[in-house]
């Protein structure tokens, strides 16, 4: 999609809330080595440009280059977002995010998503999107072809549909048989019986969101975040992932910060704002990211209150990126990994409370 420019709205698409700025080039096109490479906690700042991803090893390679392909060949910021956004919401194997989404009681695939640039405080969301296989780039035309910044539901679909997206199932065989197994096995008094070999062909239970964070060569900065919910959520449930300020929260003049995990929890401490807002008093990101966490659990009671998890990945504007959890294991600690000049680099964050 192309940016508009300032121009543009003057000559008669004003915007009453934001004037879109005009993105400045990103100069000349930037070396990228490709080996892997394990940071131990944030290390040194990397240069900007950069992209992160809310998670490690598997997703990093696939997740950002497309994104960083963008930068490479000039193109803006956004645009940047959106095609690391959109990996994910296209893997029929990613069972978390956009097609192939765990679905909610009824087995109804609904899609959240919302995106902010940095440059003028813009935002769009959609949520309870249906049908729809990239809420990304719908929750995109809502920040910039709309006076709103929240749609959803029915209307979501409507205005996806009115931009020219394309219908489709979004239930994989897959998540159908997720779904099923959940529905089978939720009470040995209703009318609905497992397979007698109990085998429903799965693996492991996916978990799900991912955040997209991005700084540009000139220092601005942009983000995404996108998600098929809670698993089994009550239709119409809205979780973090498309509040701007919850889910995602981006500021030009300070960082981006962006959240997984349990969305209510993050609802209800703004968390996003809160990590920024964390960062603008002088904390590193990984600093902001740690402080909501203590928050979030202080709020509950204590440690011992807490039978959920929630992960925070942040960047600021001098290009350090940081991640925190709730919940890890020494063998599992929360990771994000982010790509510049240098490559593919793996974040490794801190936790407070260790699960077996």
């Amino acid at each position: 999609m192309i940016f508009e420019s300032v121009a543009s709205y003057n000559r008669g698409m004003t915007d009453r809330r934001h004037f879109i700025k005009t993105a400045a080039g990103l100069g000349a096109s930037l070396s990228l080595f490709t080996s892997l490479k394990v940071r131990a906690q944030e290390g040194p700042a990397p240069r900007r440009p950069l992209i992160l991803c809310s998670r490690g090893e598997e997703w990093a390679e696939k997740v950002l280059r497309p994104g960083w392909n963008v930068f490479e060949k000039g193109g803006d910021i956004l645009d940047a977002v959106e095609a690391s956004a959109r990996v994910t919401e296209l893997d029929p194997e990613d069972q978390s995010v956009g097609y192939g989404g765990l679905p909610n009681e009824e087995g109804v695939v609904q899609l959240d998503a919302c995106f902010m640039d940095g440059r003028t405080h813009n935002c769009g969301s959609v949520a309870a999107l249906e049908m729809i296989k990239t809420p990304s780039s719908v929750a995109r035309l809502v920040m910039e072809r709309t006076d709103h910044i929240h749609l959803v539901g029915e209307g979501a679909r409507k205005f996806a549909r009115a931009h020219g997206f394309k219908e489709e199932n979004l239930l994989t065989d897959k998540s159908r048989k997720m779904w099923l197994r959940w529905k089978e096995n939720l009470s040995d008094k209703d009318d609905w019986f497992p397979p007698k070999d109990g085998n429903y062909d799965l693996e492991k239970r996916p978990t799900g969101t991912i955040n997209i964070l991005a700084l540009d060569s000139q220092g601005d900065l942009a983000g995404c975040t996108t998600t098929s919910g809670l698993f089994g959520k009550l239709p119409g449930r809205i979780g973090d992932s498309p509040i701007i300020g919850a889910g995602l929260y981006v500021d030009n003049e300070v960082g981006a910060a962006g959240a997984t995990g349990r969305g209510e929890e993050i609802l209800r401490t703004c968390g996003s704002f809160f990590v920024v807002e964390q960062m603008r008093a002088g904390k590193s990101p990984r600093e902001a990211c740690e402080a909501l966490c203590h928050r979030i659990v202080k709020i509950n009671g204590g440690p011992e209150k807490v039978n959920f998890t929630d992960k925070i990945v942040a960047i600021n504007k001098n290009g350090e990126a940081g991640c925190f959890a709730i919940q890890g294991r020494k063998d599992k600690p929360p990771k994000a990994a982010v790509i510049t000049e240098a490559g593919i680099q793996i974040v490794e964050g801190g936790y407070l409370i260790e699960v077996g």
